[in-house]
């Protein structure tokens, strides 16, 4: 299956930066589009142009004190002392030059990619820039300063009314999309995660099932530490149909953080690539199912950016246009460019190599309480589930 798809795209994403050694870095976008480019995989024509998101579009889920703090953080006349009130100077989140304006193009590329997909363009559409799934209404939180994702649900809730099916497999439970829509029965979210026991923010545990009218729309599958491709994918693919089933969505939106690779310096999971082979894939397959293949997906973590995130990124790419992942040896030209500058030895072909995880005694354990986790998290969903929308 071949499908029309756009590639949201500008080099002005790595201007979302906040200093040299920082572990989130853009760099990373460009990295991916090489990648791609180099393995002709994508061509001018897929190419969409992100917009600059108005205030008023990012006000849709931030305050307007939120947006004037970031608007004066970006020209440095916040004090330390009213900075920390939004989560801004921080560690996580350190102030720099132009930083509303870098942060309203990673959200207008996610709106950019929901108006070429819910006007009929585009099958899906890919913001690599955006997955920026902590923030909050009035704080900035693990590096992500303006929350697209939780924006470009709103957008959709406000200009098309559609319901919509969000699924964050980022190592990091998605707590500020989430909360956003916790207590909103037309929005659903299922995060995928690390347990919150030994990884920010700590939250994303079983019983967090939404509030209200929201109750039984929000499900987290919190992963033990050293979870490896068989169980996390177990868990993915059983909670996806289930949920998707149930909820019957009009769109799908994903965030792909790319940081439960064995690789990632900051997380406990043990994933390969073939994690981010198999993931787009079902999401391809069920915005095809449920929703005319309406599909948008986004980025999100990943701090090894050279061994990993491109290969991981550019298959979600490879599968929106192809439905199949790439398989062989990287393009020499890639390898070649970057090699010079990759702090460590990049990896050749698409796939990883057997035996990059080290075994682990208590795996079948994991395994076990991974299963136990999924059932307890989906042990709310009706039995009987309605058949899903006809194609």
């Amino acid at each position: 299956m071949s499908c029309h798809a756009a590639f949201v795209y500008s080099e002005d994403f790595t201007t979302y930066k906040f200093r040299d050694d920082h572990p989130f870095n853009q760099l990373r976008v460009k990295l991916t589009y090489e990648l791609l480019v180099d393995a002709q995989a994508i061509e001018p024509h897929h190419l969409l142009s992100p917009r600059q998101a108005s205030d008023e579009e990012i006000q849709l889920i931030h305050h307007p004190k939120y947006v004037d703090a970031v608007k004066k953080a970006s020209k440095q006349l916040l004090t330390e002392e009213q900075a920390y009130e939004f989560g801004l100077g921080t560690e996580d989140t350190p102030m720099f030059q132009n930083m509303h304006e870098a942060s309203a193009l990673l959200v207008g590329g996610s709106l950019s990619a929901v108006d070429a997909v819910l006007s009929g363009k585009v099958k899906h559409a890919l913001n690599l820039g955006g997955g920026l799934h902590h923030g909050f209404e009035r704080k900035a939180s693990g590096f992500c300063i303006y929350n697209d994702g939780a924006i470009a649900i709103e957008y959709i809730r406000k200009h098309y009314g559609y319901k919509v099916l969000y699924v964050d497999t980022d190592a990091h439970h998605g707590d500020g999309v989430q909360w956003a829509f916790y207590d909103d029965p037309n929005v659903c979210t299922l995060s995928i995660h690390e347990t919150g026991r030994y990884l920010f923010p700590g939250t994303g545990q079983v019983s967090e099932r939404g509030l209200k009218e929201g109750y039984g729309y929000s499900y987290n599958i919190p992963l033990d530490a050293f979870t490896e491709d068989e169980s996390f994918l177990q868990a993915y693919e059983t909670a996806l149909e289930e949920i998707a089933s149930y909820f019957q969505p009009d769109v799908i939106i994903t965030q792909n953080g790319a940081d439960a690779h064995v690789y990632d310096p900051l997380t406990h999971l043990c994933g390969t690539m073939k994690l981010y082979e198999e993931i787009p894939k079902l999401a391809h397959s069920i915005a095809h199912r449920y929703c005319e293949g309406r599909w948008i997906a986004l980025g999100g973590g990943g701090y090894d950016i050279w061994r990993v995130v491109p290969r991981a990124w550019a298959q979600i790419w490879n599968v929106m246009a192809t439905n199949h992942p790439m398989e062989g040896r990287l393009p020499e030209q890639w390898l070649a460019k970057w090699s010079a500058q990759s702090p460590v030895s990049l990896p050749v072909s698409w796939q990883d190599p057997e035996g990059i995880c080290k075994p682990i005694p208590r795996q079948a354990e994991i395994n076990e309480k991974n299963n136990k986790v999924l059932h307890k998290a989906l042990e709310t969903i009706p039995k009987h589930i309605a058949p899903h929308k006809s194609l």
